[in-house]
């Protein structure tokens, strides 16, 4: 199979389900990774804004923490931003950016390599479902870089397996350095999905708009509306597209009835405590976790060290 039609398969899989869903990984093409950068700006979004007063706060313990930096791996790197606030502190000798949009992602490394030209800098484009490999770099001091809470996206068993391999290719040395989301008032949580502008809105329909692209569908983005919720007994706010009438999408290949009301998932973002995602990281195989937060306990940043 080729990439292409393993994608197809993917998504038309995932239309077809008895609980229809597009991956979120869907959501980055360049319009939605612009998109995504303007949800970061807005006041609803806590996480972004707080990760970055945490990152600030800590600099120098989190630069001590995580020690010598052969290589940088900046994974969902999006703009790169968040890693380059590092570079300072942390002094890595290599970056490498990967993010499943590439020509965005390019972009972001060529503007960045001319603000630091003495890093050695390589984008590559990467779906992080797929297991985590870097043969060039087996004897390069590695740490991992996975800000914005997006091990959220993960269920459980999934962020244990992400963890697992990162231990794995560490080697004993090195570590990863996280953010995620904490558990707080429901309230914080809905209006940080439901903005007011309606940006996460368009975000989350963007993605029908490229998966017309990448496998020629017929969505219209006027059939659907954005729905998130925060389900309380998962600890995790749930994103779907909700129809608004009944619709029938149709790709070459087939098509699919959607009712009126009937949902397509599109993404998890699960919530911890400090306690929990501390030991979910020791049960995955690192040695030890450093953890900071911000006054309100609204989100944690870690570093858990390989060694």
């Amino acid at each position: 199979m080729t990439l292409a039609s393993d994608t197809t398969q993917e998504i038309i899989s995932g239309l077809q389900a008895s609980t229809p869903s597009i991956s979120p990984k869907f959501f980055y093409d360049d319009i939605g990774s612009r998109l995504f950068e303007v949800i970061t700006l807005l006041d609803e979004y806590y996480p972004s804004r707080t990760e970055k007063s945490i990152m600030e706060a800590n600099s120098q313990a989190i630069a001590l923490a995580v020690g010598r930096c052969d290589v940088l791996l900046d994974l969902g790197a999006g703009n790169c931003a968040k890693a380059s606030a590092l570079f300072d502190s942390i002094k890595p000798k290599q970056y490498r950016a990967l993010d499943i949009s590439k020509a965005f992602l390019e972009s972001a490394v060529a503007d960045l390599q001319k603000r630091f030209p003495m890093i050695e800098m390589q984008a590559q484009a990467f779906d992080l479902i797929q297991p985590l490999d870097f043969p060039d770099l087996i004897n390069q001091r590695k740490t991992f870089f996975y800000p914005g809470s997006s091990i959220g996206n993960f269920d459980t068993e999934g962020a244990k397996r992400f963890f697992e391999n990162i231990t794995k290719v560490c080697q004993g040395a090195g570590g990863l350095l996280i953010g995620v989301d904490l558990i707080k008032d429901r309230e914080v949580l809905h209006r940080a999905y439901n903005d007011s502008l309606g940006v996460t809105s368009a975000f989350n329909l963007n993605a029908l708009l490229h998966i017309n692209r990448l496998i020629n569908t017929n969505f219209d983005v006027r059939d659907w509306e954005h729905h998130a919720i925060f389900n309380e007994s998962l600890s995790r706010i749930e994103m779907y597209l909700r129809a608004v009438r009944d619709v029938q999408v149709s790709w070459p290949s087939g098509k699919q009835l959607f009712q009126k009301g009937e949902l397509i998932h599109t993404e998890n973002s699960y919530k911890y405590t400090i306690a929990g995602f501390t030991q979910m990281l020791l049960d995955a195989g690192f040695k030890t976790v450093q953890t900071w937060t911000d006054p309100n306990s609204h989100f944690l940043v870690c570093y858990a060290s390989a060694e």
